[in-house]
């Protein structure tokens, strides 16, 4: 990184776009705004910010925003302030705080009249949220952790969410702002160990450091590496889910049931089909199979459906309660039904 400067990714901005940056007064997001202000002729975009008070922190939540105003209004920046209600939203939810706080400032960022929303994610951000995916079991989609760019959900309704700071450690930062001489503000929340990213960020990542004083590019660079996976896998699944799996079930003088439709209750799969296939392609097919039903399959679920197609990898550990023998069934969360016949594995909702 040139001194002074962020190694922001510019290539994820068009031309002509607007872009609201948004800024809770913290390092990395006054960092953001102050590198795209600098960086906007060259960019070709409009620039804005937008501040979300969660209602979490009393006073101090209502001074940063009054620091994010003052400082948008010194650089001559146009800023939407807007207040929520994280704490009902939790009550009302049950949601986690992260969880509640995330999903309203994202419905703040839908409203805005712009084109895309420029977040502050950081290396560090990528590395942390990776090692949480590892500790929850994630497949690779799950390791893919933070997507420089957004187009779908949590922002189908409203602009792109664009993260061009991933590149960009904590440290770098830091030391760009105090070049700057520019202050920001702390939130104390970001120290309570309660929160499972805290205990990462402030336990687990310096014990690895221990071990690999490049743990954050390290972890940082298994995301891309996932999501270029995931990217490949995309492709090779619009391939060959049409040809493996069936809608509906099958009815007396062939042919198969009405249900045909994209969501419908029941697909089935031609299990001498999937024999040929490795089987991490089997995996993917089973698990977008189900997910063209509205459910998510972890290992152990796509494991024992592999089972049931008498397919089950090496390492499986045969289960009393899967059968490949037909007319065995088996019932798996999320309301998933599978049911062997003498030729298909045939999935349905319940």
């Amino acid at each position: 990184m040139a001194e002074g400067a962020l190694n922001l990714n510019g290539s994820l901005f068009r031309v002509g776009e607007r872009v609201a940056v948004g800024v809770s007064g913290g390092a990395d997001s006054v960092a953001l705004l102050l590198a795209l202000a600098d960086r906007r002729a060259d960019l070709g975009i409009g620039l804005s910010a937008v501040h979300v008070e969660h209602g979490i922190r009393g006073a101090e939540g209502e001074a940063d925003a009054a620091f994010v105003l003052q400082l948008c209004e010194r650089l001559g920046i146009p800023v939407t302030a807007e207040r929520v209600d994280v704490p009902a939203r939790v009550e009302q939810e049950k949601e986690s705080i992260e969880e509640a706080a995330r999903t309203l400032r994202y419905q703040v960022f839908s409203r805005l009249d712009v084109d895309g929303v420029a977040t502050a994610h950081t290396q560090d951000d990528q590395a942390e949220t990776v090692l949480m995916k590892l500790l929850r079991g994630a497949w690779t989609e799950g390791l893919g952790a933070i997507s420089p760019v957004v187009t779908g959900k949590p922002s189908e309704l409203g602009p792109r969410i664009i993260r061009p700071m991933l590149g960009v450690s904590r440290a770098e930062v830091e030391a760009f702002l105090r070049a700057r001489g520019q202050e920001w503000r702390e939130d104390s929340t970001n120290r309570s160990l309660d929160l499972t990213r805290n205990r990462v960020r402030h336990e687990v990542m310096p014990l690895l450091r221990q071990f690999n004083p490049q743990i954050t590019p390290a972890l940082a660079q298994v995301a891309e590496l996932a999501r270029a996976e995931e990217e490949f896998w995309a492709g090779e699944l619009a391939r060959l889910l049409p040809g493996l799996v069936l809608p509906g079930t099958p009815v007396r003088g062939g042919g198969r049931s009405s249900e045909t439709a994209p969501g419908a209750g029941a697909v089935a799969v031609e299990i001498e089909r999937l024999r040929p296939l490795s089987l991490a392609a089997r995996r993917r097919v089973l698990r977008g199979a189900a997910a063209g039903l509205g459910c998510r399959l972890s290992f152990v679920e796509t494991a024992k459906l592999l089972a049931m197609c008498g397919l089950a990898g090496e390492g499986w550990a045969p289960d009393p309660t899967v059968s490949a023998k037909p007319g065995a069934q088996l019932h798996l969360p999320g309301g998933l039904r599978a049911r062997r016949t003498a030729r298909e594995l045939q999935l349905s909702r319940i």
